[in-house]
């Protein structure tokens, strides 16, 4: 008897703490006193055993149990307040629907000076959450664009299964060749400039030092001509041409002796009838020189 009873007594005491654990997990601890509330739902989506119960974002309990009630058709939920925790009259409590599928009970506290009894019935309220206003606003307006979404993927495919598509790919895959391709080139004569610069930089030196003995020459030689005696040789230069203009005007002039002897055409035939009579006395000479000179011997 004594064996059985420790036996009985053991499984006793593990299936306790078996329930202890299990309600210790979900967050209840039996051993802190709390105040119990009771408070009816149409809908619990989202609310289990443990859900947290916060007053401006500050737990002060959780659920405790959840059951129906058939008598009122409405689900009713323990709530398991914190012992200091009171419940001043007018409070009401709020449940929304959270954006992965939880639920938040909020207390809104009333502003009386009463306070509610354990085992009252907190009011209710439920408030259109994240979830449910995805589910009333953004669904509806996705099943519309769903049709459209069908007739684009529709285009879509049409489109990539154009053969003109794949031509173009096709020359797009063309161009980017060309392109490598003239990069490479790019790239090389870039590499033959640079090697090509450093002399193209000594040549430019060099024509530039030529054309600095150049710039010097042309200071000394303007100096040498600011020293030479231009004025004057000018000066000279307009008497010449004066002279040759006062020439030209006696040439031209007829009542000068030399335009006179350049104008006058009895005075050039004259000479010329002189000069052939002279040829025709010379050739005479020759002819008969015994006719012009006598020899006589003594």
């Amino acid at each position: 008897m004594k064996k059985n009873f420790l036996i009985g007594l053991t499984v006793l005491i593990g299936i306790v703490l078996l329930y202890w654990g299990i309600t210790y997990l979900k967050g209840v601890n039996l051993f802190k006193p709390a105040n119990y509330f009771y408070a009816n739902f149409d809908r619990v989506d989202g609310i289990n055993v443990a859900t947290p119960v916060t007053v401006n974002g500050f737990q002060v309990g959780q659920v405790r149990n959840i059951e129906y009630d058939y008598a009122s058709n409405k689900i009713e939920v323990e709530l398991n307040l914190e012992k200091e925790f009171k419940v001043p009259q007018g409070t009401t409590i709020t449940s929304s629907a959270e954006l992965l599928g939880g639920a938040k009970l909020e207390l809104s506290l009333g502003d009386s000076q009463a306070f509610m009894k354990p085992g009252d019935k907190i009011p209710t309220k439920r408030i259109s959450g994240l979830m449910d206003k995805v589910g009333s606003d953004v669904i509806p307006q996705v099943t519309a664009m769903l049709p459209k979404l069908d007739s684009i993927l529709t285009s879509v495919n049409t489109l990539v299964a154009n053969p003109a598509l794949n031509r173009s790919v096709s020359r797009l895959d063309g161009i980017t060749i060309q392109l490598e391709t003239s990069a490479h080139q790019l790239s090389t004569l870039m590499s033959n400039l640079n090697k090509s610069v450093p002399n193209l930089m000594s040549n430019v030196n060099g024509v530039t030092g030529e054309l600095k003995t150049t710039v010097s020459n042309f200071s000394d030689m303007s100096a040498s001509l600011k020293q030479l005696p231009l004025d004057a040789t000018v000066a000279n230069l307009n008497q010449t041409i004066n002279n040759l203009k006062q020439l030209s005007n006696k040439l031209n002039d007829n009542n000068s002796s030399l335009g006179l002897l350049l104008s006058d055409k009895q005075l050039y035939n004259n000479a010329t009838q002189a000069i052939a009579n002279l040829e025709a006395l010379l050739a005479d000479i020759k002819q008969n020189p015994k006719k012009y000179i006598t020899i006589k011997v003594f």
